[in-house]
């Protein structure tokens, strides 16, 4: 019942900086930890960053000191920013939110990030 839907997400030239969001409908009580995950081609699904409800951050170590992820829990929104993209960024970004106390994941669709020149 809850929906995630990403935007954001394009064509961009190394270097160059990119700001996804995740807006999140549905029967939503609450959210606890949100997150954005990455697959590029040819290789597994992987965590780029996560937020909980009061703020707790992670980072993948390829991401750290570069994106920045931030959420609005009023709005049930997350965003992520991305700067000093490298080509290896080039990825479908997916946005995840985790519910409690129903302990249920919901996925987005993706969108599209694409570095190159």
């Amino acid at each position: 019942q809850v929906q995630l839907v990403e935007s954001g997400g394009g064509l961009v030239q190394p270097g160059g900086s990119l700001r996804l969001s995740c807006a999140a409908s549905g029967r939503i009580l609450s959210i606890y930890v949100m997150g954005w995950y990455r697959q590029a081609p040819g290789k597994q699904r992987e965590m780029v960053a996560t937020i909980t409800s009061g703020g707790r951050t992670n980072y993948a170590d390829s991401v750290k000191g570069r994106f920045t992820i931030s959420r609005d829990n009023a709005k049930n929104a997350m965003y992520l920013q991305m700067n000093s993209l490298k080509p290896e960024d080039t990825a479908i970004y997916y946005c995840n939110a985790l519910l409690v106390p129903t302990d249920l994941s919901y996925w987005g669709q993706g969108t599209q990030v694409t570095v190159s020149s």
